[in-house]
């Protein structure tokens, strides 16, 4: 493996080949996760696209109404119109907790009918319905962020086994297996080397008996 010494042994070659196996295990599911984060990346983004929307125009009906905000004596309007609780739950969508906009609450509106411009009702309306969409539009704004965040892991993990891990690991077990491959046939090579050699032995231990065999009824016939 890439700088990395690489034991040229069976023992490491099976811990190599179970790794190669988990990998390749492990990859499909980490891009079946890819494509679940891609997914909710662009439902998110659509779902932006149509709150800033929403929210530009409910800021238009509102801006009908700030010339006249400064009739209103002693009435905060913006205060309000500003939310007093913004309900958030949470779901967990391919290993992400998300929040999820449920709604907002507002103050009482405690003012007089009679000592206020009829518009009131009508401003305070458009300005709460500009803050409800603007929560949500954080809310689903702090989606987006969790949602890329771990797509932007997932995307990291799966180069690294496709194109690190993976092949780091199918060039070890390559690199051993030729190295194995070369051991058997020299192993091969020796042994018949030494066969070679054996025969050789006992085909001169075999000439020499006949020799002898020979030349022992000549010395018993000589005078």
């Amino acid at each position: 493996m890439a700088q990395k010494k690489i034991k040229l042994t069976r023992p490491e070659l099976k811990r190599l080949r179970d790794a190669l196996a988990r990998f390749e295990r492990y990859l499909p599911m980490l891009k079946l996760k890819q494509q679940q984060l891609q997914l909710m990346v662009r439902q998110i983004e659509r779902k932006q696209r149509e709150l800033a929307a929403a929210a530009a125009k409910a800021r238009r009906t509102f801006d009908r109404y700030k010339a006249v905000l400064g009739d209103v004596a002693g009435l905060n309007v913006r205060q309000l119109a500003a939310p007093s609780e913004v309900k958030v739950a949470s779901t967990n969508v391919a290993g992400v907790t998300i929040p999820v906009f449920e709604g907002a609450s507002f103050p009482e509106a405690r003012y007089s009918l009679f000592a206020t411009p009829p518009w009131v009702d009508a401003v305070l309306a458009a300005l709460r319905d500009l803050n409800r969409k603007q929560a949500e539009l954080d809310v689903v704004a702090k989606q987006h962020r969790l949602v890329k965040r771990e797509l932007t892991k997932i995307i990291q993990r799966v180069n690294l086994f496709e194109k690190v891990k993976i092949p780091e690991v199918s060039e070890a077990i390559r690199v051993i297996r030729i190295h194995l491959g070369d051991e058997m046939t020299a192993a091969v090579g020796r042994a018949k080397i030494a066969k070679s050699k054996l025969g050789e032995k006992e085909r001169a231990s075999g000439e020499r008996a006949v020799e002898a065999g020979v030349r022992a009824p000549q010395e018993v016939q000589a005078p």
